[in-house]
């Protein structure tokens, strides 16, 4: 499943990136206001017909309150079980009990998300400084999906697949290329300039610093139950990003899966983190200390880092009005 947590930005976004702003609108929402003459059409209209109708701003503002509606549960969770209202025990309630060995394990792998959110960072930063490999990463034709699709998927699989060994080999190197190819997908968004991205980081901090003190300070197996329905989310969420690349949100369809894309992607991957949050301290408590096959800081470390990924491109999306940039 880690595999296809792909960091997919909508076609359209893309696009608009490669062209100026013009005048001051810089939502996607106004494509709807745009389309604002709207002839109404018959009860008799197919199904075709009205899924390529002028979009309207019903979907945004449904996305938009569902992440509102996630943020304030998750505010509230947080108060609810870090002022320790609940009777079940959190793994910041154990953590003073842990022995040496599950620390470092923890640490290994928090050390690990943090180098590679420097090696992407490192990558995108690096390709933005090449026209001619932004040209590449910003072509949103079908060879380039597919190339987007096996890079992801194959530095993620070979990854995955080495067998962790502490030092620098052959997992760490194939670590350091997935953080690059990451790098270099998210490249695009460096044309939204430096102080949007350094606020969409500040806000991607704060977000998943919120989640991941609200899944320690929750019950051990509070969110580790959750693997089914957020599989069965990613699904609708891949599916609704790659329809992006075949419907413009100007068309209710479109605009539907732009929304569910982006504002659904948003609170699926916040609710990812709180998974793979508690999946990491699960581990690194229950993995035995003798055994044939060694506790990989790198493996664990992939899923938060792919999800912190997935949310700051939604909220540097989100910041930028959804594809249009200000002057």
């Amino acid at each position: 499943m880690l595999a296809s947590r792909l960091a997919l930005v909508p076609r359209s976004f893309v696009a608009s990136l490669a062209k100026p702003a013009q005048g001051s609108a810089s939502r996607v929402q106004h494509y709807a206001t745009r389309s604002a003459r709207v002839v109404r059409r018959a009860r008799q209209a197919t199904l075709k017909e009205r899924a390529m109708a002028p979009a309207s701003d019903k979907a945004f503002n449904i996305g938009k309150g569902m992440v509102a509606g996630a943020s304030a549960l998750g505010l509230g969770g947080l108060c609810f079980y870090g002022l320790g209202l609940s009777n079940e025990v959190g793994a910041i309630d154990r953590a003073v009990i842990w022995p040496e060995v599950v620390r470092h394990r923890i640490r290994d792998t928090y050390a690990y998300f943090g180098g590679s959110i420097f090696f992407t960072a490192a990558s995108a930063v690096a390709l933005s400084r090449s026209p001619r490999m932004m040209a590449l990463v910003m072509n949103y034709g079908w060879k380039s999906l597919l190339g987007t699709v096996a890079a992801m998927w194959g530095s993620g699989w070979l990854c995955m697949s080495i067998p962790y060994e502490s030092g620098v080999g052959a997992k760490q190197l194939a670590w350091i290329l997935h953080s690059s190819v990451v790098g270099a997908v998210v490249a695009p968004m460096t044309m939204l300039g430096g102080p949007l991205l350094l606020r969409a980081a500040v806000y991607t901090a704060g977000v998943v610093g919120g989640l991941s003190a609200l899944a320690m300070c929750a019950p051990s197996d509070k969110f580790l139950n959750m693997g089914g329905p957020l599989a069965m989310g990613l699904g609708v969420v891949f599916a609704s990003s790659m329809g992006t690349w075949f419907l413009p949100p100007s068309t209710a369809l479109g605009a539907g899966m732009y929304s569910v894309a982006v504002y659904g992607g948003l609170v699926l991957f916040g609710m990812f983190l709180l998974y793979d949050t508690q999946k990491i301290i699960k581990r690194a408590e229950t993995h035995p200390v003798v055994s044939y096959q060694r506790f990989d800081p790198i493996n664990n470390s992939v899923g938060i880092f792919m999800d912190t990924i997935n949310i700051f491109i939604r909220i540097a999306m989100i910041l930028a009005g959804g594809g249009n940039r200000r002057k």
